[in-house]
């Protein structure tokens, strides 16, 4: 999952504000903080990127995932994906083979969310540098305030 560089041209503070930031109302509606809370919950963890990400590319089988996604466990691939099942974001389909074959492929639900995942991926990857600088510069300021 290696991400390409892209240039997104600025968008105005106030376009960005109106369309991208709720309401009080909606703010503290809370049935929709829950939806948020729950999806972000979901789409922000570890393997749920890198599965949603590999699988981005095109339906693959279990043992094929596995190698894609380097360091995930069987046990934690296989939990990420019926999670991933469970919310609509993947379907599971086998075929009736001796052994069984079993493959994996995002829903229309799940392509959904794999082009703003990957949006994330290359914001990440054009801005490493300035926040491992950051990181850097707070983990100095720190020492010297322990000193």
């Amino acid at each position: 999952m290696s991400p390409t560089h892209i240039h997104v041209p600025p968008v105005s503070d106030t376009s960005v504000r109106d369309t991208a930031y709720p309401s009080t109302a909606e703010r503290q509606d809370p049935a929709k903080c829950t939806a948020v809370r729950d999806a972000m919950q979901r789409i922000g963890e570890k393997w749920t990127i890198l599965v949603v990400g590999t699988l981005g590319a095109g339906a693959m089988r279990f043992s094929g995932l596995k190698r894609a996604v380097e360091g995930i466990s069987q046990r934690m691939l296989t939990l990420t994906l019926r999670d991933l099942e469970r919310d609509g974001l993947v379907t599971r389909t086998v075929y009736p083979t001796v052994p069984p074959q079993v493959e994996y492929a995002l829903t229309p639900l799940g392509q959904s969310l794999f082009e703003p995942m990957m949006s994330i991926a290359r914001w990440a990857d054009q801005h490493r540098d300035s926040v491992e600088s950051a990181r850097a510069t707070y983990d100095g300021a720190r020492k010297a305030d322990a000193r």
